[in-house]
């Protein structure tokens, strides 16, 4: 580690320029997990365009305000699976962000999409634990920069999670992954004691608070020299106005504050840390992005966006298929299971005991009424390929207990578990019958789980027998448009396949 540092000193000894701007007050404006959501959602909220509204004006009020993303800027709408994050980087670069960070789906494309996804981005990207020596992503990325800005210095970071488990192998092969509290805590002391800068700010994408791996909440609580963490990846929308909202100030090794923030997803929300006096705790809100920002949109920002749309528009206005009612997170889950399970039945010809898939494979919903090609992209974005495995009953039933952990996961109509909390599962049921330890099993899933993702390390031991050619999204649309589903309409399945008594 400390080989790691000395050499990045080398690499970050030139601080950003000063702004001139005198007064004491400055302002962090930042983003996380907003995942291609250019464009307002479903129920009219967020999108770039009003996003850049909100930060236009901060700046004219005050020129000391600094732009910040904490990472997976893509993924999730049509946008990024026609175009490979192009339209992302355009209208962020748009927005002049000072720092951007990675996180794990930009990893999704493997490194060489990583890579040149990256140089186009105009903001500073850092990543203080992940070493790219060898890569196509090698020298892209800072470990830490400075700003200089209101006549202070602000030492920034970017920590990312370890992404065994959580992102597929070979899309990051030959980077090397270091210990996010051993990295950040070392390059914090960097920043404090060599940069001797004022403030140590930490963009995050590791979440916000998980008992099982490293989290802000154990990442502040560890530190001596961070002063703000700037989160993601957990979707949290750190909300001080809220009761309910989680905690956005948590102490530090030696006792002091440490304010944590993030802004949940989909650019829903624009964090704003003002920061009055060097060395008291900064406040903090959260902004809602919405429809009262329209009569200020900046044409030249939607300019931007708009050779992309025309494509985007056109996959959205291809019908394939009625859907009965507005189709929630459960039973798009149990349409995915019931749709992997019943493809790999006519992939192996053969009996296919039950499918297990996972909540974050779906990335939206169905809305009532006309399905398109691009409601199927935007729900079922990633590259997956349905994969039937034979696995002992035993690595079952270990697996079901690793999906507890997230609350449950899909399941295909065959299967029902019920858990009374993380590691317990009380009975596992295929067909009405518990599941036997002894016997082999035949399961559909998704390559991304059938390799280990999720942590879904016990399907690695199932035997793979089968591998579709196609990707989901693709197999889907042949099915709405010219197979089982041509001329239905789909219906939810509300059952709760995976739950608590």
């Amino acid at each position: 580690m400390q080989r790691i540092i000395v050499s990045a000193m080398l690499a970050c000894a030139v601080a950003f320029a000063p702004t001139g701007f005198a007064s004491d007050k400055i302002v962090i404006l930042h983003t996380n997990d907003t995942h291609s959501q250019l464009m307002p959602d479903d129920k009219g909220r967020g999108g770039i365009a009003r996003r850049k509204v909100l930060v236009d004006s901060v700046r004219a009020v005050n020129p000391a305000t600094i732009l910040v993303d904490a990472g997976d800027a893509v993924q999730g709408t049509a946008y990024f699976t026609l175009f490979k994050g192009n339209t992302e980087s355009d209208a962020m670069n748009a927005l002049d962000y000072d720092f951007q960070i990675i996180g794990n789906h930009e990893f999704d494309n493997g490194l060489e999409e990583f890579a040149r996804y990256w140089k186009r981005v105009k903001a500073t990207p850092l990543a203080t634990n992940y070493d790219f020596t060898g890569t196509p992503a090698e020298g892209i990325f800072r470990p830490w920069a400075v700003k200089e800005i209101a006549g202070h210095r602000i030492g920034f970071m970017g920590i990312g999670l370890d992404p065994h488990g959580m992102v597929a192998d070979t899309n990051f092969k030959g980077m090397r992954y270091i210990n996010a509290i051993e990295a950040a805590n070392a390059v914090a002391w960097v920043l404090r004691n060599i940069e001797r800068t004022d403030l140590v700010v930490a963009l995050t994408h590791i979440g916000y608070n998980d008992p099982e791996r490293v989290s802000d909440v154990e990442l502040a609580r560890s530190s001596r020299d961070i002063d703000i963490i700037i989160g993601g990846h957990s979707h949290t929308a750190i909300n001080p106005a809220d009761s309910l909202s989680p905690a956005s100030v948590v102490e530090n090794s030696v006792g002091k504050p440490v304010l944590i923030t993030q802004t949940g997803k989909s650019g829903r929300f624009l964090g704003e840390i003002t920061i009055d006096s060097i060395g008291a705790l900064p406040s903090y809100r959260l902004i809602p992005v919405d429809s009262r920002l329209d009569s200020r949109i900046d044409s030249s920002l939607t300019a931007v966006i708009e050779p992309y749309r025309a494509d985007v528009d056109s996959v959205m206005a291809i019908r394939i298929g009625t859907v009965k009612s507005d189709m929630d997170q459960n039973e798009m889950t149990n349409f995915m299971a019931d749709f992997v399970a019943s493809e790999a039945r006519r992939l192996t010809g053969k009996k296919v005991d039950l499918a297990i898939v996972n909540k974050g494979g779906v990335r939206g919903t169905f809305s009532r009424g006309a399905l398109t090609v691009g409601d199927v992209m935007q729900v079922f974005p990633f590259d997956n390929r349905i994969v039937v495995l034979e696995i002992k009953g035993s690595d079952l039933l270990d697996n079901l207990m690793i999906m507890t952990r997230t609350g449950g996961n899909g399941l295909s109509r065959e299967a029902e578990v019920v858990f009374s909390g993380r590691d317990k599962v009380d009975s596992a049921r295929i067909n009405d019958k518990e599941i036997d330890p002894e016997r082999t099993y035949t399961l559909a899933t998704i390559d991304y789980l059938a390799n280990g993702g999720d942590y879904m390390v016990p399907l690695t031991r199932g035997k793979r027998v089968a591998t579709s050619d196609d990707i989901i999204y693709t197999d889907m649309i042949e099915v709405f448009s010219h197979g089982a589903m041509k001329g239905r309409t789909l219906k939810a399945d509300s059952t709760v396949r995976m739950h608590e008594p």
